[in-house]
C-alpha cells in the first residue's frame, strides 16, 4: 500500500470513518484515526479561511483618532512653569473634582514643571556628604571657584633644607 499523501484532516477520509461506526468495524475506526495527524491544529475545525490583511494606519495619531482619545499629555512643558495647574483651586471651588478631571481630559497638564535633565532636586543636595556638595556648587557656579594655587616642590624642599620652616614643622609636630 503507497502513501500519496498525509492524512491530516478527517474531510480526506471522505465517509470511510462513518461508515466504520455504522457497520461496527471497530478496528477499520481505530486505524483511520490513528493515521490522522496528532496535532490538534491540523484538524478541520480549525482550518479557517484566510481573509486578506489590510495594512492599516498603526501610527499613534490615527490610533488616538480611532479611539476617541483626547490629547497627549506632555512630561514636561517646553519652558519652565511653576504656575501649571494654578486654576485648579478655582475649578475646585466652583465646580468641584469633577470639572478638574474634566479639564484634565480636554487640556492635560505636564507631568512634571521643568524639563531639565541635569536638575539635580533640593533634598538631594542636602543629603550629599560636605566635599561632593562642594564640588556640586563650583560645577554650577565656575565664576566663584577659588583657583588652586600650584605648588613650587623645588623651592619648598629648599625652604625645609635651609631651615627657614623648621619652626613651623616643629609646631605643627
Amino acid at each position: 500500500m503507497q502513501i500519496e499523501q498525509l492524512l491530516l484532516k478527517e474531510a480526506q477520509l471522505g465517509n470511510a470513518l462513518s461508515l466504520s461506526v455504522h457497520e461496527s468495524r471497530r478496528g477499520d475506526f481505530a486505524l483511520l484515526l490513528s493515521a490522522l495527524s496528532q496535532d490538534a491544529l491540523d484538524f478541520s475545525q480549525f482550518d479557517l479561511p484566510r481573509s486578506a490583511l489590510d495594512e492599516s494606519d498603526k501610527s499613534e495619531e490615527a490610533l488616538r483618532k480611532e479611539l476617541q482619545v483626547g490629547p497627549k499629555q506632555p512630561l514636561a512643558p517646553d519652558e519652565f512653569d511653576f504656575l501649571i495647574g494654578q486654576y485648579n483651586r478655582y475649578f475646585v471651588k466652583d465646580g468641584g473634582l469633577e470639572d478638574i478631571k474634566l479639564n484634565e481630559c480636554l487640556d492635560p497638564e505636564p507631568f512634571h514643571v521643568r524639563d531639565d535633565k541635569a536638575h539635580i532636586p533640593l533634598n538631594v543636595i542636602e543629603n550629599l556628604e560636605p566635599a561632593v556638595r562642594a564640588k556640586l556648587y563650583r560645577q554650577k557656579n565656575p565664576e566663584i571657584d577659588v583657583q588652586e594655587k600650584e605648588m613650587d616642590a623645588a623651592a619648598f624642599y629648599d625652604q625645609i633644607a635651609s631651615g627657614e620652616m623648621q619652626s613651623q614643622l616643629n609646631v605643627a609636630v
